[in-house]
């Protein structure tokens, strides 16, 4: 079977799928989908896209600080939404910004992925003393919200590090903030799945067989825990960036030089009444129209992935 063969008949069995079928059927799942796409894409060309380079600061002109958006008397029409408190455009720091906010995000919940699942299925298939060591330790985490673990950690990181915490670096030092956060979760969804699917018969038959501990976690257990993972992932995704948003906001993630949309919220957050509200309202609203389309699409996957759920 040749590859273009393959990929034809994936295809067709995806559009054949129960998933796409109810995709199709789900309004809100669909336009949640596409308004997803398009930011995500908007972010990831930002250097295409955007009039200006936010970071080139040759560009960067203090005298045309605080000009509105072009609906507004006022406005220069080279700044269609504006521009912050430092004369930066709008509309390139919200590319920007978002692409910032979209990679902590996902990078953030691959890590908690990672930790989650390594602990949950270590704590579902070992158990004794590995179950009860990884679950109070999860217990301690989870009586904290996430927010105030993630404040403390960022705090520790600012003082360790201090002016360190800039462009690449804070966005790797926010990605372990956060993932390290928000693993419990994940790892407390998998130990439950674990320990419904070890009880079953395939788990039997690989042991009979000979087969080892880590590869009947991994190659057999794992496969079947995938579904609450996708959706406890889907929805940490909006979390992590609500985070980071949070973070920024008080001064322990990104820097107000450095867009994300935390930063760009707070950045402006002092000039909201001098009357320069689109500062810190347009970035604002980008942000809940990326969270609410995440959790959307993330209610929908858990109706799909859950018959009992689904309405049709």
């Amino acid at each position: 079977m040749t590859t273009a063969t393959a990929n034809a008949s994936r295809w067709s069995r995806f559009r054949e799928s129960f998933l796409w079928y109810s995709f199709k059927r789900d309004k809100v799942a669909i336009a949640s989908f596409i308004v997803f796409v398009l930011i995500a894409l908007a972010a990831f060309f930002a250097p295409l896209l955007a009039p200006h380079d936010p970071y080139d600061l040759a560009t960067i002109n203090i005298m045309n600080s605080e000009l509105p958006p072009i609906w507004v008397d006022g406005a220069d029409p080279s700044f269609p939404l504006g521009t912050d408190s430092q004369g930066r455009d709008m509309l390139s720091t919200i590319l920007y910004g978002t692409r910032v906010s979209l990679l902590i995000g996902f990078g953030a919940v691959i890590l908690q992925a990672a930790l989650g699942i390594l602990f949950g299925l270590l704590a579902g298939y070992l158990g004794g003393k590995v179950d009860s060591i990884l679950m109070r330790i999860a217990d301690v985490q989870l009586s904290f919200s996430t927010l105030m673990v993630a404040i403390i950690v960022g705090a520790v990181f600012k003082a360790s590090f201090g002016n360190l915490m800039f462009g690449e670096i804070a966005i790797y030092m926010l990605i372990l903030i956060i993932g390290v956060a928000e693993w419990p979760q994940i790892a407390r969804t998998v130990r439950a799945s674990v320990l419904a699917e070890k009880k079953k018969e395939y788990v039997d038959a690989a042991k009979v067989m000979g087969f080892r501990s880590k590869r009947i976690m991994f190659r057999h257990i794992l496969p079947n825990t995938l579904s609450p993972i996708f959706v406890i992932g889907t929805v940490q995704i909006a979390n992590a960036i609500i985070s980071e948003a949070a973070l920024s906001f008080l001064g322990l993630g990104m820097p107000e030089t450095q867009p994300s949309l935390g930063s760009l919220i707070k950045s402006g957050f002092d000039y909201i009444q001098s009357g320069s509200w689109w500062i810190t309202m347009i970035p604002g609203l980008v942000l809940v129209v990326l969270v609410l389309v995440i959790n959307l699409l993330g209610d929908w996957l858990r109706d799909v992935l859950n018959p009992r759920l689904y309405k049709g």
